[in-house]
């Protein structure tokens, strides 16, 4: 029996200079903690089981991501993939998949797509999203996405909440799940996500 193919696009930053962008690697802070605990897309595998096979692609400069230069490289992957494939993309990863499913044919059948925490603009933030600009409709997204999910914390300190919002206006047959205590994701499981994704073959 073949695996149900899970591909899972991470967040990322962008600036508008090259300036900004140095600037933020001087003064972020290191944490070796953060970088010996493991996150749910570390887990998500183990938690889905063998019925399952998760793949990360690794986004091109995801500390200065540029979206034209993260298509050429998931254009690369699309061929690969399995029919019934579940697409989720996490901040950054989300509003990339709500980008290249709105613009593009996808030459798969997508059993669900999740965003979680996707930022829709830069309107509310104090961020700038550079090229990865949605564009005017979202509903070739919203017929080619397979069941579409958008996860959302109230006390997100990374995406505004208020960018649920303007998701669910875009597309209005997605499934809505908010919390209130997630903020952006940073969780070691994420046991909601795991069932959501079982049950897309379970009904």
């Amino acid at each position: 029996m073949k695996k149900h193919q899970v591909i899972v696009i991470h967040g990322g930053d962008n600036f508008e200079t090259y300036e900004e962008y140095i600037q933020f690697l001087k003064d972020f802070p290191v944490d070796l903690d953060r970088l010996r605990t493991k996150g749910w897309k570390d887990t998500l595998q183990d938690r889905l089981g063998n019925d399952f096979e998760v793949l990360q692609p690794e986004m091109p400069n995801s500390f200065n991501a540029r979206y034209s230069e993260w298509k050429i490289w998931f254009d690369k992957h699309v061929p690969l993939l399995e029919p019934e494939v579940v697409l989720v993309g996490h901040s950054l990863g989300g509003i990339f998949l709500a980008k290249y499913l709105a613009e593009n044919d996808f030459q798969k059948k997508i059993a669900g797509t999740f965003l979680v925490a996707a930022p829709f603009d830069d309107k509310n933030a104090d961020y700038s999203l550079m090229d990865f600009v949605l564009p005017n409709s979202l509903s070739k997204f919203g017929k080619q996405g397979g069941k579409i999910f958008l996860y959302h914390s109230k006390d997100d300190d990374g995406v505004p909440f208020v960018d649920l919002d303007k998701y669910k206006k875009a597309i209005p047959s997605a499934k809505t799940i908010i919390f209130t205590d997630r903020g952006h994701f940073r969780q070691p499981e994420f046991p909601e996500l795991v069932a959501d994704i079982k049950a897309l073959f379970n009904s």
